[in-house]
């Protein structure tokens, strides 16, 4: 085999609320409720190319992380959730900082949607990616062979449950557009804090659809403090 460069550009962007990498899910689906609109680049806004599409409910996304792009490469990282401190091999995480930086997430595909500037978009749910974020491809989420009940996700499976109950004063979620509100709430919940840090003082700042919601945590329980406009 021969050791070639190959070159792939982007087919379209995703549009999210996320503009910072700090409250973005960690997986996909986590919180249903996130939204996104993939709009293509004007070389690949052909609708012939998403032809039946429409049949599925499930689409794979994979995409680069733009925003974490190095020079040199680690044989092995530190996933947040296991402290910070222990390390994995680097193909036994879904670390943005990888040999080559190509992200995969399954999102909803919610509707195909025809527009008079952007072509045809498709809107999705459940997102995790950057707002801006380039994706390199699309394909069908396939039941019959893309789910397994049976796999063991090794140590990501003891934080599949891992969640904090969230107190959003009313007065504060009402200065959010209430169509971005539960979203909110469940990127919240999924706990955007590294496993290393756990201090009750700290004040965090989760910016989310063009606000910086600022919050603490106490123990299990997360407590927003005030909602700025960004």
């Amino acid at each position: 085999m021969k050791d070639e460069a190959i070159k792939i550009e982007p087919i379209a962007h995703i549009r999210t609320d996320f503009c910072d990498k700090f409250g973005i899910p960690r997986q996909a689906g986590r919180v249903a409720c996130a939204e996104g609109k993939i709009v293509f680049v004007p070389k690949y806004r052909n609708p012939d190319a998403l032809r039946g599409i429409e049949g599925f409910s499930h689409l794979w996304l994979l995409f680069d992380f733009s925003e974490s792009h190095r020079k040199e490469w680690s044989p092995t990282v530190r996933p947040p959730r296991l402290g910070g401190n222990e390390r994995v091999g680097v193909f036994a995480s879904r670390s943005p900082f990888r040999p080559n930086p190509i992200g995969l997430s399954c999102v909803k595909l919610e509707q195909v949607l025809s527009t008079e500037h952007e072509g045809t978009v498709l809107m999705v749910s459940g997102v995790d990616l950057l707002d801006g974020t380039p994706i390199f491809d699309i394909k069908p989420y396939i039941p019959f062979g893309d789910c397994h009940p049976e796999a063991n996700g090794s140590y990501a499976d003891e934080f599949a449950s891992h969640r904090l109950a969230v107190h959003f004063p009313a007065e504060l979620l009402a200065l959010l557009p209430e169509e971005k509100r539960a979203a909110a709430a469940e990127c919240l919940a999924e706990d955007p804090r590294p496993s290393y840090q756990n201090d009750p003082e700290r004040v965090y700042g989760m910016k989310f659809a063009g606000f910086d919601i600022k919050f603490y945590v106490n123990g299990g329980e997360l407590f927003v403090s005030a909602v700025e406009k960004l």
